[in-house]
């Protein structure tokens, strides 16, 4: 990817032609520019696994993202080139100038693709191309759910009037897919449901549940529940240390883990009872889910959650809300829902299964047997191929790309 900086869309839109014509359509290799704000979390592990993945398929793979946060480190481990955009979190007046940098970043790579991951780049990449590239929109969970009121109405129409520069909307689930056409969201839609790598996430024996329990300094007996993921109220945490004072009433041993950060951990921490441990961010949660013997979602929405992904392949029972995204994942075999924001049922699901361990086993064997059906390797071909595919659909580049499998298709 190269090419002069500046220029309008129009002049992106020259730029792109002449990358197409001189570049895969007559035998080269796809080029792709990933956005991503945020930087943590679900999303930064996503994106990561997307460009590495297709940079081992041979392709011209960048991300642009701001320098903080854990993804420029990701993407330096996997060898995955990464270009400065700077951008805030939230929407706000800083928008034009982030559509500005992130305008010019097109223009010096001449991606054949741009690939807009979560709301804030998707306002400010859309805003910048207007369909002068290729693009590809993943909102990661609709941003209108984390807004209420005017708020709300305002991130839904402007979905709805960015659907015209958006060459393919892609949901991580059905869920998010069900709720983008039944907002009238127009446009070419495909669901990839998002992926869990079965080799790194795989249930714990015996031997390794008490290695993990003495690094963490946890009790080896007391029966854990897990909660992890950014602590803000989408993800419900405070919901669930409502309910806390229920379970412990059932279970007085009992003790839950919240892993992760965000800007409830503060007023969360002031306010949880005992038998509440909050580790805060981690590198590898691998050895909190070795650790546990249920994970807890309480989210009030989700695109199509990793944690829950990850609990599932790790063997363990999942005890979440009823919301999109969730329960197209956790069925009876695996686990129970309950209704978002209800803290009594919350409690009583996951009580029943601290006190009844075989219970919790079953269901976490049969967790396993269901991440099944979410294999990373099959979830990031599919975004592969479609990729392709709209390049080659509006920027005549050969959908050929798609077959230069690498290490991680299968």
């Amino acid at each position: 990817m190269s090419g002069p900086a500046g220029g309008s869309a129009s002049a992106l839109a020259e730029s792109a032609a002449e990358s197409a014509t001189g570049g895969p359509a007559g035998g080269g290799v796809p080029s792709v520019l990933h956005v991503a704000q945020p930087v943590e979390g679900g999303v930064a592990g996503y994106v990561a696994a997307a460009a590495a993945d297709q940079a081992r398929r041979g392709w011209d793979v960048a991300v642009a993202c701001p320098g903080r946060g854990r993804l420029p480190a990701d993407l330096a481990a996997l060898g995955v080139r990464w270009l400065e955009w700077e951008a805030g979190r939230s929407p706000g007046p800083g928008v034009p100038g982030e559509a500005r940098r992130l305008r010019a970043l097109v223009r010096q790579t001449c991606p054949h693709a741009v690939h807009l991951h979560s709301s804030k780049a998707g306002l400010a990449g859309r805003l910048a191309l207007r369909g002068a590239v290729p693009t590809l929109f993943q909102p990661h969970g609709w941003s209108w759910l984390a807004a209420r009121g005017a708020t709300a109405r305002a991130a839904l129409a402007w979905e709805r009037a960015a659907a015209r520069w958006t060459g393919l909307l892609v949901c991580v689930g059905e869920g998010e897919a069900a709720l983008a056409r039944g907002q009238g969201l127009r446009g070419e839609v495909a669901v990839v449901r998002n992926g869990v790598d079965l080799g790194r996430f795989r249930p714990a024996g015996a031997g390794a549940r008490a290695e993990a329990r003495a690094l963490l300094g946890l009790p080896g007996h007391a029966p854990l529940a897990l909660c992890a993921g950014r602590v803000t109220r989408q993800k419900g945490q405070d919901v669930l240390a409502g309910a806390w004072d229920m379970v412990a009433a059932e279970c007085p041993d009992a003790l839950l883990a919240v892993v992760g950060d965000g800007d409830l951990l503060p007023s969360l921490r002031a306010s949880a009872g005992p038998g509440v441990v909050f580790a805060g961010a981690v590198g590898d949660v691998r050895p909190w889910y070795a650790a546990a013997d249920l994970v807890v979602l309480p989210s009030r929405w989700e695109g199509l959650p990793l944690t829950a992904l990850e609990a599932l392949a790790s063997g363990l029972a999942v005890v979440a809300s009823d919301v999109p995204g969730l329960s197209e994942v956790v069925t009876r075999k695996v686990g129970a829902l309950v209704p978002p924001e209800d803290a009594a049922a919350l409690a009583r699901a996951v009580a029943v299964r601290l006190r009844q361990p075989a219970l919790a086993r079953e269901e976490g064997e049969a967790g396993v047997r269901r991440a099944g059906d979410f294999d990373l390797r099959v979830s990031l071909g599919r975004l592969a191929a479609l990729t392709s595919g709209i390049i080659g659909k509006m920027g005549g580049v050969a959908r050929a790309g798609a077959g230069a499998t690498g290490a991680t298709a299968g």
